[in-house]
């Protein structure tokens, strides 16, 4: 079964984020106090702990840690981006959320790639809205939907 391995905040954009015990999430929101948080469609950004080691195994100089790419929900067990756009997910006990795009354009001054040389959000992670809300943590199912 599929499972979050981290939730993570940040408080401005264009920074890493960093891991917290639990997340408030909203619907037409996403996360309480994170700055990506509103009303439009890159809610809530999820990244697959995959995506994450095949960039580590390049990099041997320090650890990336959760909420490195600015990702707000750090998952295992499932391949987001080739989730179409439009599946609904199940996080947790309550929140469902809708993939709404795949992947991004990233910025130059992305924090991870001036320090790893790469970025994977960019090609591998995936934006959500979130639908019904309800808490998240480490350890908490995900379930894809439809």
């Amino acid at each position: 079964m599929a499972s979050i391995k981290a939730v993570c905040i940040s408080t401005a954009k264009g920074t890493q984020k960093w891991e917290v015990p639990e997340i408030e999430l909203k619907p037409d929101h996403g996360i309480v106090g994170d700055a990506h948080a509103g009303k439009w469609i890159r809610q809530v950004s999820l990244l697959g702990a995959e995506s994450v080691a095949k960039l580590q195994e390049k990099i041997t100089t320090f650890t990336i840690k959760p909420g490195a790419f600015a990702e707000n929900i750090l998952t295992e067990g499932i391949t987001l981006y080739e989730l179409p756009v439009g599946t609904k997910l199940k996080l947790g006990e309550s929140v469902i959320g809708r993939v709404t795009q795949i992947g991004k354009t990233c910025h130059n001054d992305c924090a991870i790639r001036k320090a790893a040389g790469d970025c994977v959000m960019p090609r591998e992670g995936i934006f959500i809205e979130i639908l019904e809300g309800g808490k998240l943590k480490a350890g908490d199912s995900l379930e894809v939907l439809e």
